[in-house]
């Protein structure tokens, strides 16, 4: 592909951050419309569970295939199919008849949505060949995290008081309109050198996987830890991931190209993208409930309440970007793990249903100062110091990562509160018991607090020399490698 001029590629940058514009909006927006779509819709709370996780597995799903899909046959044709996909299941979800019809059209979503997000990071690594440049671009990218987490709570919040629930699925349409217009006009066409072959089998084991140990978690306080069904998701859950250890490394073009964990820093990235998200799952499931069920504000009120996290995400996100080009991960990688974990504490130590305005607030603000740090390093450590040939399947991996440890945290935190707070996951309900929902979340904090500190860990361990040296050789590794590989082809 050409070199584009400066003012095509920053209009490409722009292009695709539309798209994580309307997934970024859609996430945050949903989770202000979960108690409204419990009493619409008569949803239970693992009904709620898998509002959010019926799309995050999907999407985490199918995010490796589409964009090894998208290095084969073209990132732009790829890009504009999953924005058409997108746009037209957004419609849908709005005309839902009920919570069934809502997921299956949630589920779509995501097929969609698992072509826009890692497909775009593609471009841009692509059209932003300059390392410096390129981590400016994804600094801009991150921050357009914060700028969904700062608009959709609220404006979710006040289309639902407007118009309901159905509302914060109609601003996806434009956009996604605007995008598929602009893709066609804008974004160049570009594709692998040599294209990576369909992994049937790897698909196939990663959507048993994710499916069945999600549904373990979800419907385990439900069923009961002992139920057969329960136990035998467990048991499959566990026989797929063995599966996938066993079967990728003996294929040339293996879905989860395991080579990749080879490079330190790339498996501290996939282990901070799990955590964080896990976090922010998490995060927004308790807040939301808690702001609307507990303290008994209307969805406009809770999204405002979040404005703190999300300006606070809005400003660091850029400002990590800009760090991660000049110093490398290291630095918000320490800042975002310490930060979520005295979010986390905060909450854990001082959580009732009566809880000072300035101490929540303060909690959000940090948690919005280390949740935007985190992003630009995930993103840049995954497709950084790696041949720009897997820069798909690299950012689709970090992707993944991402979404699971979203679903993960919905499944995990709701599957607390659901046994700690004593609801009957089959009630349709719409208020807790305040003290045994207060208790729970205290037990959440502490494990979202752990992860803040996980990520500290990590980013400690994987961002020094010898992290780094790691990856420069697994860089030429794969480099020999793909040129092997193109000779003999």
């Amino acid at each position: 592909m050409a070199q584009l001029a400066p003012r095509r590629r920053w209009l490409v940058l722009t292009i695709c951050c539309l798209s994580l514009l309307i997934v970024s909006l859609d996430v945050t927006a949903l989770n202000v419309a979960l108690p409204s779509i419990q009493r619409d819709l008569g949803s239970s709370v693992s009904g709620l569970q898998w509002t959010v996780d019926g799309y995050t597995l999907v999407l985490a799903s199918l995010l490796m295939f589409s964009g090894s899909l998208a290095d084969r046959v073209g990132r732009r044709r790829v890009f504009q199919a999953g924005l058409a996909v997108f746009t037209t299941a957004s419609l849908l979800c709005s005309l839902a008849p009920g919570l069934g019809w809502l997921i299956a059209a949630r589920v779509l979503q995501a097929v969609g949505g698992s072509m826009l997000n890692p497909v775009a990071m593609s471009i841009i690594s692509n059209v932003f060949t300059d390392s410096r440049e390129r981590a400016r671009a994804i600094g801009v990218w991150s921050g357009v995290v914060g700028i969904s987490m700062a608009a959709g709570p609220i404006m979710g919040g006040a289309l639902v008081e407007a118009a309901g629930w159905r509302a914060i699925f109609w601003i996806n349409v434009p956009i996604g309109l605007a995008a598929l217009a602009l893709t066609r006009r804008y974004v160049p066409e570009s594709r692998a050198a040599r294209p990576r072959r369909v992994d049937p089998i790897g698909q196939l084991l990663v959507i048993v996987l994710l499916a069945t140990v999600t549904y373990a978690i979800i419907e385990s306080p439900a069923r009961g830890g002992d139920s057969p069904l329960v136990v035998a998701c467990a048991l499959t859950a566990l026989g797929a991931l063995l599966g996938l250890l066993w079967y990728e490394p003996r294929r040339a073009d293996p879905l989860v190209d395991l080579r990749l964990f080879r490079s330190v820093p790339f498996s501290g990235a996939t282990v901070t993208a799990v955590a964080a998200f896990f976090s922010l799952g998490g995060f927004l499931f308790i807040s939301s409930l808690y702001l609307q069920q507990v303290r008994g504000y209307d969805p406009l009120h809770a999204g405002l309440f979040m404005l703190p996290m999300a300006v606070m995400a809005l400003v660091s996100a850029p400002l990590s970007g800009r760090i991660v080009g000049s110093r490398g991960p290291r630095a918000p990688l320490l800042v975002a793990g310490a930060a979520l974990g005295a979010s986390a504490t905060l909450q854990a130590l001082t959580y009732s249903a009566h809880l000072s305005v300035a101490v929540l607030f303060a909690a959000y603000a940090l948690f919005g100062v280390g949740f935007g740090m985190v992003n630009a390093p995930i993103t840049n450590t995954a497709v950084a110091s790696l041949p720009r040939s897997r820069a798909g399947v690299a950012a689709a991996m970090a992707s993944t990562s991402r979404q699971l440890g979203q679903a993960l945290g919905v499944a995990v935190i709701g599957a607390l509160l659901a046994t700690g707070a004593h609801l009957d996951p089959a009630a349709t309900g719409p208020h807790p018991d305040p003290t045994a929902f207060i208790d729970a979340s205290r037990t959440a904090w502490w494990l979202i607090a752990a992860c803040g500190g996980g990520i500290l860990l990590v980013g400690t361990l994987t961002s020094g020399r010898w992290a780094q040296s790691t990856a420069r050789r697994t860089a030429r590794r794969l480099a020999a490698e793909e040129t092997q590989a193109t000779v003999k082809a």
